[in-house]
């Protein structure tokens, strides 16, 4: 149970943090989700974002950073694997999975739910 409560925490933190960042700023909401990716990515490579992951579950890797952090970890394994050719197709691999489940989640509730066009 203290695993889900922390996650939720977590989680409200960085949306609320971002809800932020979108109201005082003039920053555009894409150029905010590149900047949450670019974190991860970052937080990762200089091995911060692994044991915050492991203290926050969820709550770490359901938000952008944690897709940065994944696309960060695809990319490291591929190079160590492929050489350089691993920077071009690491991403890819790694997000993959994540990005298909997305997409036919999202189409599957278009269907139950009966989605309309805003006017």
């Amino acid at each position: 149970m203290e695993k889900y409560v922390i996650a939720f925490i977590v989680g409200g933190f960085i949306c609320a943090a971002v809800q932020v960042l979108m109201e005082k700023t003039k920053l555009m909401p894409g150029r905010i989700m590149v900047l949450l990716v670019c974190a991860g990515a970052v937080l990762g490579a200089v091995g911060l974002y692994q044991p915050f992951t492991d203290w926050a579950g969820a709550g770490a890797t359901v938000p952008l950073l944690g897709f940065g952090n994944v696309l960060w970890k695809g990319i490291k394994e591929a190079v160590d694997n492929d050489g350089a050719l691993g920077l071009f197709k690491g991403g890819f691999t790694a997000g993959a999975v994540g990005c298909s489940a997305a997409l036919i989640f999202g189409y599957l509730c278009s269907l139950i739910c009966n989605p309309k066009m805003k006017k």
